[in-house]
This record gives structure tokens, sequence and C-alpha cells, in this order.
């Protein structure tokens, strides 16, 4: 009680809340499918360039502490504006082959959708004031993921 909210609390809760959105729509999505209304209702399947964009503002918006606090300690601004542009760099031209992966593996898109909810829970507790250890949500995203690669080799040996 008492304290103020900040406009990164707020920046927090509203991106956590729509990584849950995004991420629990896209599961419904696989379990229940489009009805027929809502595949003519459809324009037409959100080009997977627009979905890299919208990732990589949301990706900026959240990184944006992280550059301001990079900037005060970086003796060069230049370097921390090019090594952001290399980032967004790389997760455009890694976009293609990730999005065949999980085409040829189609569960590994569950788990992902899985850890924008766990990120969104995450953004959104630490918009309250309740900050989750993100080692604790490293650890569980990685254990996921190896369990995930385990399957996958068991799956290609059958």
């Amino acid at each position: 009680m008492g304290e103020t909210v900040s406009w990164r609390d707020i920046i927090l809760v509203l991106g956590g809340l729509f990584l849950i959105y995004k991420g629990t729509s896209e599961i419904h999505e696989e379990f229940e499918g489009e009805t027929e209304e809502q595949k003519a209702g459809r324009k037409a399947s959100v080009a997977f360039g627009a979905v890299i964009v919208q990732i990589m503002i949301i990706d900026m918006v959240f990184s944006v502490d992280s550059i301001i606090t990079a900037i005060g300690m970086a003796q060069h601004v230049e370097v921390m504006i090019a090594a952001v542009l290399v980032a967004v760099a790389v997760m455009y031209f890694a976009s293609g082959p990730i999005a065949e992966f999980i085409r040829n593996h189609p569960t590994t898109k569950m788990l992902a959708l899985a850890f924008l909810l766990l990120i969104g829970v995450s953004l959104v507790a630490d918009g309250f004031g309740f900050h989750i250890p993100r080692g604790y949500i490293y650890f569980a995203m990685a254990f996921s993921a190896l369990i995930e690669m385990i399957n996958i080799a068991v799956s290609k040996r059958k």
C-alpha cells in the first residue's frame, strides 16, 4: 500500500496480459480449430512476416529497461544500438528455419505457447511487484526443451 505505479509496471502487466491472451488463444485454436464461419470471416491468414514484426516490437518494448541500463553502463552508445539491430536481424533471418522446424515437429509449437504463458505470467507478477527469479523460469524452460528434444529423438528412432 502506498506504492506508486510506474510506467514500467503498466507495460509489464499489459505486455504479460497480451502474451497470456496470445498463448491461450493459440492453444485454444490448436485444440478446437476454426469453425467455417471463422475461416470465412478471416481475410487471410496472418503472414509470418507480420508475426515476426509483432514479436520484434514486443521484444523491443520489453528490452527497453535493459537497453537503458546497458546504455548507462556502456562507454559507446553506438555499440549498444548496433547490438540491438544485430539481435533484430538475427531474429528475422532465423525465423524461416525456426518456422520449418516447428512445421516438422508440431509438439514444439505447444511447448513454445506454454513458454509464452509462463513468460506472460512472470511479467504480470513483476508488474504487480511479485518477482519470480529468472533462474527458475530459465530452468523450467530448459528442462522442458530438453524433454522435448528427447521426445523428438525417440520418435525419429521409431
